[in-house]
């Protein structure tokens, strides 16, 4: 997927013109409605900051949570403020995304200026991709520019839908950093390529596992799904998250990655504990020994040990999935253990790949976030690329 970028737009394609922009401003907010966590609105920066510099006129729009109509505590509003803050420039803020007060605003815009419209999840026919409102919605600019990974895996009229109306369409610098890293981390990774595979349930990274098997050298899987493996395996996971219908799954999967000559590493001993919560009791097993009644919670320390040596040689890493319950401190050290063996690994060339969701939110959590090749925006966005699906958002932009 070779797209046609912003960086192919000069001034001169760009002075005078309305330049609509689907950010993805989904942030999360406080029961006061103010953002704890602005990191999507910086990741837009470049992009609107690239524009307004080349004398363009701004209109951005974004979904905002999971709106069932019209909702007040959904409004965008708060994003202006802040937008406008890390622009240092007022954000013209719209009260809808179509219609005449949209276009009465955009018509007002000097060159440089910036606008945002309203949530465009206000709109059932958003997620419907319905025809008539993308027309609506790309009535008030010439060209078009998606810059918000997290949803390119939908098509809907503001990511899908608007292209059919608005020439060119491009991507932003956010979709382009995101498509250079994990389209090359697959299509041609320096190798050894290993693949970090976490999460509660191997249904929710089938599609991953098998993909990152034709791909990658060495595979490490941890997280809730291993207690699935070690079932089929035939040993006791006590109380521990199984997925039975899955089983014969797990036993393929190692069966290909043997087929296929792939490092398949499990963990050697787990973390379990008597209850799923913070203060549970917890004591370190050997896989072999988990005891009735008790849950695997987290790896073990000789598991990272194992893990840590087996990623020493690695030059490409691409991690998605937690190895523990790592929002409960007791049952994190493997994870973030996982985390500082990336960004130690980092620092001596490697290319290291967080791909979104519960792997963004632990690397932040540690402070390790920048020492890191690439953090991506977008949890199922990015796992669908990984495993080679074609991201709507982005097929329907011009070709590069």
């Amino acid at each position: 997927m070779s797209k046609k970028s912003i960086s192919s737009l000069s001034a001169a394609d760009l002075t005078g013109k309305r330049v609509l922009v689907r950010a993805d401003f989904n942030v999360p907010v406080d029961d006061a409605g103010n953002i704890t966590d602005d990191t999507r609105i910086r990741a837009a920066l470049p992009t609107i900051k690239d524009l307004t510099g080349k004398g363009a006129k701004v209109i951005l729009c974004s979904h905002f949570g999971r709106p069932k109509g019209v909702d007040e505590k959904l409004r965008l509003t708060p994003v202006a403020q802040r937008l406008s803050e890390l622009l240092g420039q007022t954000v013209v803020k719209c009260d809808d995304c179509i219609g005449d007060e949209v276009a009465s605003k955009i018509a007002a815009m000097a060159n440089g200026q910036v606008a945002l419209l309203e949530n465009v999840r206000f709109y059932p026919e958003e997620e419907q991709n319905d025809p008539e409102f993308a027309k609506k919605l790309a009535a008030n600019a010439d060209l078009y520019v998606n810059d918000a990974f997290g949803t390119a895996h939908r098509a809907h009229a503001s990511t899908e839908g608007v292209t059919k109306y608005l020439s060119p369409s491009v991507a932003g610098y956010l979709i382009e950093k995101e498509l250079k890293y994990l389209q090359n981390a697959i299509e041609k990774p320096q190798k050894p390529l290993a693949a970090i595979v976490g999460g509660s349930k191997v249904s929710s990274k089938i599609g991953v596992i098998e993909t990152l098997l034709d791909k990658c050298d060495k595979l490490f899987l941890g997280g809730g799904m291993i207690f699935t493996f070690y079932k089929a395996r035939g040993l006791n996971v006590g109380k521990s998250l199984v997925e039975e219908d899955k089983l014969e799954l797990a036993r393929a999967l190692e069966a290909k990655a043997r087929e296929k000559g792939v490092q398949l590493l499990l963990p050697t001993d787990v973390v379990v504990a008597d209850s799923f919560s913070p203060d549970a009791n917890s004591q370190i097993v050997d896989i072999n020994n988990i005891p009735d009644g008790w849950m695997g919670l987290d790896i073990g320390p000789d598991s990272l040990k194992v893990f840590q040596a087996a990623l020493a040689d690695c030059k490409t890493v691409i991690w998605n999935g937690p190895m523990g319950v790592f929002e409960f401190d007791k049952f994190a050290a493997g994870t973030e253990g996982i985390a500082h063996t990336l960004a130690e690994i980092s620092k001596t060339g490697a290319i290291t790949i967080i791909g979104g969701g519960d792997s963004v939110a632990a690397v932040e959590k540690v402070g390790l976030a920048d020492q890191m090749s690439h953090i991506s925006t977008g949890g199922g966005a990015s796992l669908e690329l990984l495993e080679g699906k074609v991201l709507p958002g982005i097929a329907a932009l011009d070709d590069a």
